[in-house]
C-alpha cells in the first residue's frame, strides 16, 4: 500500500478539493489534483486549459509534470494521484507512461472519463480506487456549470 493509515484516501482527496475550489474562482472546470508520495504532496494542480489557452491544461497533466520535476524522473510508480474527477483519455494515457503507482479520483464521468473507452489504458501496475468523496467532488463541477447556463 502506498499510502499510510495516517493519511488516507479522503485527506488527499480533499487536498485535490483545495485545487478544484481554486479552479472554480478562476473561472476554469474545477477539477484539482495532488501526486502524493510517502505520504507528502509533491504536487498540486488545478485545470488551466483557459488561462494558458491550452487544452492539455488539465489538472492531472499539470500534477503529473510537476511531480516528475520534483522527483527528477519521468516514472510515477512509487506515487499517488488524487484528482477529483475521473481523468479523460489524453490524461489516462499520460498515467500510463508515467506508470503511476495508484490512481484515486473521486466523481465518476460518464461522458468523457477514460473508463468510458475501457480500463486498459492505464499501466496494468496502476490500482484504481474510484468514487472516493464523489458527491463532494460532482456537486462543485455541477454547481460550476449550473452557473455557467
Amino acid at each position: 500500500m502506498l499510502v499510510s493509515q495516517e493519511k488516507t484516501d479522503e485527506y488527499f482527496m480533499r487536498e485535490a478539493l483545495k485545487q478544484a475550489r481554486i479552479a472554480f474562482s478562476e473561472d476554469e472546470v474545477p477539477v484539482g489534483a495532488v501526486v502524493v508520495w510517502k505520504d507528502r504532496i509533491l504536487s498540486r494542480a488545478c485545470n488551466y486549459t483557459e488561462k494558458l489557452v491550452d487544452v492539455t491544461a488539465h489538472a492531472e497533466m499539470q500534477a503529473i509534470t510537476a511531480a516528475s520535476q520534483a522527483l527528477g524522473g519521468k516514472y510515477l510508480n512509487d506515487c499517488v494521484l488524487y484528482v477529483t474527477l475521473e481523468p479523460c483519455v489524453m490524461c489516462a494515457g499520460a498515467l500510463f507512461w508515467a506508470q503511476v503507482g495508484k490512481l484515486v479520483y473521486g466523481a465518476s464521468d460518464p461522458k468523457r472519463g477514460y473508463v468510458r473507452a475501457g480500463t486498459g489504458l492505464l499501466h496494468p501496475k496502476t490500482e484504481v480506487v474510484g468514487g472516493v468523496l464523489a458527491e463532494e467532488c460532482a456537486g462543485l463541477i455541477k454547481e460550476f456549470f449550473r452557473r455557467k447556463r
